[in-house]
């Protein structure tokens, strides 16, 4: 099996994420481009686009969340393989591989001109460094998806050979994300403050609460990216960021958070809008180690008390799409599994009744992000017309969030967007994260699934997507929708967002 490709630098259009995310109209990897405005800013090698959740720090190998690959990877930060906008995987740093014919190595032939933003050659040797030592060093939960590597050998400065423990369908894939990020050497000491990496930009100033500035590096080895600058500006207040658009403070929003907005934006020429489909899966998370969410009868009853077309209309403006599991419709494993939990108040009191728990009251916990804060009044008044009884607390989004409930999993509830892409066995896979699900028929179907044929992978994660539902291991509230507005003139945004990535490598203004 062999993917030998011709090396395209850098000609694929963004891949917006969460807190980093968002993406679903038309088909994917199209982008949305529109004719010039004839502003001032018309030629301006400058770009300032507004998001709604900054990192708490820069380390990617450390910090969890959707902030920072959102911001470096692919900008700062390069991958021996990157996913277009059409989830295809192409070459970045390796400009091909091959796979042995028992799909266990994989020779990856790489570019021979790249260097790191501290000056050092990019070679075979870095690249080893980089996947060993996210085994050795890293912290985060994706960590885990890198077990699967045997051995790394750097045979030439150009030429690096990964053998794995067993075949693996999902790990070239995984070598696009976060855990495929390169390093160099001698640029790790400072990752959360100061990242080196072979992209197009550096980190030239983070001014905290407000903005990261990506400057465009001189002696970059591949495709110029059109703007010399870029600034991501956070905002808090998501009108605050609508404002900064009509001003010009802002040229692009990036994560629309106020959908019920997008009228005054539409019925104006200067601007245009993208709506399409993300990864962002919207999880009402339950504590399946600890509390009445160990009571699987307590869970089925959450799951049909929460009426979903209800609530998206209600609190997203019915923009988005309901899903009913952990697999979003840009998937190869998608099924719709809405009809597993239909809205059933009754059957709700019922089984809250058998289980035992009525007497409990729910933490739900969320943190201080639109989607989340517009959600939980309205997860709450749902369950509490069901019989439960809930106390709905705000916690500060990145710090209070990550530490009380992701780190500790002091909570009976949550709200959050799970952004990575193909990320069900991230979050439900390991009993240790934040859910704390544990099912051994769940885990053997994944290891069924990598190990198999393609087809074989697409049947064993519709299996294992399928279990997680009925077992009611979390309730998804719906898949967030790529909302972007922008100046008319701004080009190359992506209509689906479907990397981890804010790939800014491809945006340009006609």
């Amino acid at each position: 099996m062999r993917h030998d490709k011709q090396l395209t630098r850098h000609t694929g259009a963004v891949a917006a994420t969460l807190a980093s995310l968002l993406l679903a109209a038309c088909s994917a990897g199209s982008t949305a481009d529109g004719n010039s405005t004839g502003s001032p800013d018309k030629n301006s090698d400058s770009l300032k686009i507004g998001l709604n959740a900054e990192p708490a720090n820069l380390d990617i190998t450390k910090t969890a969340g959707a902030a920072i690959p959102q911001a470096l990877l692919y900008n700062v930060y390069e991958n021996l393989v990157k996913v277009d906008a059409s989830g295809n995987i192409q070459p970045q740093l390796a400009k091909s591989w091959s796979l042995s014919k028992d799909r266990k190595t994989y020779t990856f032939q790489l570019v021979k001109d790249a260097k790191f933003s501290n000056g050092a050659a990019f070679t075979a040797d870095d690249a080893k460094f980089s996947i060993e030592r996210v085994k050795s060093d890293w912290t985060i939960a994706q960590k885990a998806q890198m077990n699967v590597v045997d051995t790394v050998q750097a045979a030439s400065p150009t030429e690096l050979k990964v053998t794995l423990k067993r075949p693996s369908n999902d790990w070239l894939y995984r070598m696009t994300t976060r855990v495929g990020v390169m390093f160099s050497r001698t640029g790790v000491s400072k990752l959360a403050t100061e990242p080196v990496g072979t992209g197009p930009y550096v980190v030239k100033n983070w001014k905290r609460g407000d903005s990261i500035t990506l400057a465009r590096r001189d002696g970059y080895w591949g495709r110029e990216p059109h703007f010399k600058s870029v600034t991501l500006k956070y905002f808090k207040d998501p009108t605050a960021m609508n404002n900064a658009l009509l001003t010009g403070t802002i040229n692009v929003i990036g994560t629309m958070q106020t959908p019920d907005s997008l009228d005054q934006f539409q019925k104006n020429s200067k601007y245009k809008v993208i709506e399409g489909t993300t990864n962002g899966e919207v999880v009402l998370s339950l504590n399946n180690g600890s509390g009445p969410m160990r009571n699987l009868k307590a869970r089925q009853a959450v799951r049909y008390a929460i009426d979903h077309k209800a609530l998206l209309d209600t609190c997203w403006a019915g923009r988005g799409k309901l899903i009913g599991s952990m697999v979003p419709p840009t998937d190869p494993w998608y099924q719709n599994l809405t009809n597993q939990y239909p809205y059933d108040l009754g059957k709700a009191k019922k089984l809250l009744k058998e289980s035992g728990e009525a007497g409990q009251t729910l933490r739900l916990r969320i943190p201080t992000l639109p989607y989340a804060t517009a959600c939980g009044t309205v997860v709450k008044s749902q369950l509490e017309q069901a019989g439960f009884k809930v106390k709905l607390d705000q916690l500060e989004f990145p710090a209070a969030w990550l530490s009380t409930v992701f780190k500790n999993a002091d909570y009976d509830m949550s709200i959050i967007a799970h952004v990575e892409p193909r990320d069900m066995q991230t979050v439900f896979g390991e009993k240790t994260y934040y859910t704390r699900y544990e099912n051994p028929e769940f885990s053997a179907l994944l290891e069924k699934a990598d190990q198999g044929t393609q087809q074989e992978q697409i049947t064993y994660m519709r299996d294992a997507a399928r279990l997680l539902s009925k077992d009611a291991a979390a309730d998804w509230l719906f898949l967030l929708p790529n909302l972007m507005v922008a100046d008319k003139g701004i080009t190359g945004l992506p209509v689906n967002s479907v990397s981890e990535s804010l790939d800014l490598t491809g945006l340009g203004r006609s």
